[in-house]
């Protein structure tokens, strides 16, 4: 029998492995929210498939997404991220990493953690969507406004709404599982 999946997730292995293991379960370890802040940047202007098959190349070039060392990568070794062919090889991108890495730093001096910080975005936790079919779901919300616009005033780059909104499904802080699909049930009771 043939599990009901959000339609998003059926055209490959992979994207079916990271919806059915990761796309939404929540994330409380700092580590993992920073790799996602910084691929959901990376999507902007692209699939999700074209980042999701870069990623292990993400991971090589940018410290297994450790943000402290990312914090102190040089602009040579920036530089030499802008000829690797196995990343997105935008420059603004490619230095938001350490900017971004900068702030995540700073924002975990003044909360304890990232997570607790944008844990604070969604007043009684995750959102569940409850969502029926795709066209329900959104491409941005009230918290996503919220959180993009505190994280942009805090130095943050490509952290638009639209793009924490996909950062935010992705690290369980909203569920957008369709009703239907078989993860929605799981991901919720891991809330």
């Amino acid at each position: 029998m043939d599990m009901k999946r959000c339609s998003w997730a059926e055209s490959s292995q992979m994207e079916i492995a990271y919806h059915d293991e990761e796309w939404g379960v929540p994330v409380h370890d700092d580590w993992k929210h920073f790799e996602m802040l910084i691929l959901e940047g990376a999507q902007a202007g692209l699939s999700w498939k074209t980042v999701l098959q870069k990623r292990e190349a993400y991971r090589k070039a940018f410290h297994q997404f450790d943000h402290v060392k990312v914090a102190s990568m040089t602009d040579d070794e920036l530089e030499e991220q802008l000829k690797n062919p196995g990343i997105v090889r935008n420059r603004l991108k490619v230095y938001a990493a350490r900017k971004n890495a900068l702030v995540f730093l700073d924002i975990q001096k003044e909360f304890g953690s990232f997570d607790a910080y944008v844990r604070q975005f969604t007043e009684v936790g995750p959102v569940d969507g409850k969502r029926i079919n795709m066209a329900d779901v959104p491409a941005k919300s009230a918290e996503s406004d919220a959180l993009s616009k505190d994280l942009k005033k805090r130095g943050m780059s490509f952290v638009g709404s639209i793009i924490i909104y996909a950062y935010m499904q992705a690290v369980g802080l909203v569920n957008d599982h369709l009703v239907s699909c078989f993860r929605y049930p799981d991901v919720m009771k891991l809330h």
